[in-house]
């Protein structure tokens, strides 16, 4: 009975502490910036980045909490990467929008 307690402890707690633990770059800079620090809101962005954009993608996304400019000099330049990248980080944007809205 006592490894079943114990097992059934360990099933719930180690999800919960390895989700902790592995944080994606977009979770991390939402927590780092001046306007997170809610774990909850954070980790919805990020699960919204999982579902829309690349591991490259989002690397470069996370740069914007810290860098908006970078954001505005994707936004405005004329190279189709930049360009489809901009796509794909709006649809990002719509979609944590409408997932994480409270």
């Amino acid at each position: 009975m006592k490894s079943f307690r114990l097992a059934a402890a360990f099933a719930v707690i180690l999800p919960a502490v390895s989700g902790a633990a592995v944080a994606g770059p977009i979770q991390k800079a939402c927590m780092a910036s001046d306007r997170g620090g809610d774990r909850t809101l954070c980790s919805c962005i990020q699960q919204a980045a999982d579902m829309t954009l690349s591991g490259s993608d989002q690397r470069r996304a996370a740069k914007f909490f810290k860098d908006p400019e970078a954001a505005h000099v994707t936004w405005v330049s004329q190279k189709a990467s930049d360009d489809a990248f901009w796509e794909r980080y709006k649809s990002f944007g719509q979609t944590a929008e409408a997932y994480c809205a409270g």
